[in-house]
């Protein structure tokens, strides 16, 4: 069996596509599947692509990309599968997946973990909304052979289209990457967050709750990112994200935050910073949207949170107590390890190549 992996961007760089695709390569190495990865975006271009200016440069990276993919059509006739993340190009009509469906009848497997369908663009990124084509993922679902999809959410948006998709959350290795466990018996107390710049507003909506916190307790907030966030508060402390340090830097925190705003993009979020956190036996404070409410056992790994009262009150708890962070981190591991590990879904990953 040959896969070819259609992905949008270089190898190791990006959350999404090194967590659904990239980690599952050495399980396709061990069955003997020949595989070969095709990313839209050259290393140069992912460099500059969310950084402000740069117009001309990112605009010969978007039609170098462009030119990648024309070429990369007269290799489909040597795979039988071709596994598409999110899509194969970031503007425009579906124009690559209808040729490797309908013209060289290649099975796709669409795999997307967030809801794009809806308009979403950086400000970084303006330059390029209008060529946006996000209505695609209707059509790219009807092609495929099967879809792949990250929660609950973006499943019964496939199923619309498509009565072969499958729920992959997106998961963890828990036996060689996501293997300690936090100690929590420290001096100091962090609290702390992961993610990027697309997301790094949404930890304005607790800032208030912090900010009451830090008025009366001693902490530390780590924001885990690719750029320093907006917070006025002087507990702060602004982590580079970098994938060498990543598991380190998470496991300097006592306490993990996911908060998110309920709006359809939001529900369509996979609950994958709760999971990071409790897979390190760290205790996961999140908003009631989405996967959040099924990643999370609310009061037995973490606590479910939808009003600023109740994200001071169970930060507040889990500030006091070492004994029930320590507690909580250990039933969080091991709800990771059973329902959201890479070991636990092996065969729904296989499944989608048959």
């Amino acid at each position: 069996m040959r896969v070819l992996f259609v992905v949008p961007y270089p190898v190791g760089q990006a959350a999404s596509q090194r967590y659904r695709v990239e980690q599952w390569l050495p399980l396709l190495q061990e069955r003997g599947i020949i595989y070969k990865l095709a990313p839209f975006w050259s290393q140069s271009a992912w460099g500059i692509l969310y950084k402000s200016g740069y117009i001309l440069q990112k605009t010969f990276g978007l039609l170098f990309g462009l030119l990648r993919r024309l070429l990369l059509l007269a290799r489909l006739p040597t795979y039988d599968y071709v596994f598409i993340h999110r899509e194969a190009t970031p503007v425009g009509p579906p124009w690559f997946e209808w040729v490797a469906a309908k013209v060289f009848r290649k099975k796709i497997i669409y795999d997307f973990d967030d809801a794009i369908w809806l308009p979403s663009t950086t400000r970084e990124n303006s330059w390029v909304a209008k060529l946006r084509w996000p209505r695609k993922t209707a059509a790219i679902c009807r092609w495929s052979a099967k879809v792949s999809c990250g929660n609950g959410f973006l499943q019964n948006y496939a199923r619309r289209y498509n009565p072969a998709a499958v729920l992959l959350p997106s998961v963890l290795d828990t036996e060689k990457g996501y293997i300690e466990q936090k100690q929590q018996q420290t001096a100091e107390v962090v609290i702390g967050w992961i993610g990027s710049h697309s997301t790094l507003p949404y930890l304005q909506l607790i800032a208030p709750a912090l900010q009451r916190l830090e008025q009366k307790y001693s902490f530390k907030l780590y924001i885990i990112a690719d750029r320093p966030p907006q917070l006025n508060m002087q507990a702060t402390v602004f982590k580079k994200w970098r994938r060498e340090t990543e598991i380190p830097d998470l496991l300097q925190l006592n306490i993990g935050l996911m908060p998110l705003p309920d709006t359809e993009w939001a529900r369509g979020k996979c609950a994958f910073k709760a999971l990071q956190y409790m897979a390190l036996g760290i205790p996961a404070v999140v908003s009631g949207v989405g996967a959040n409410k099924e990643a999370v056992r609310d009061g037995a790994t973490g606590y479910i949170c939808n009003t600023e009262q109740e994200w001071y009150e169970r930060l507040e708890q889990l500030i006091l107590s070492a004994e029930a962070r320590a507690e909580m981190g250990a039933a969080g591991k091991a709800w990771v390890q059973a329902r959201y590990s890479l070991q636990a879904h092996r065969q729904t990953f296989l499944s989608l190549f048959s």
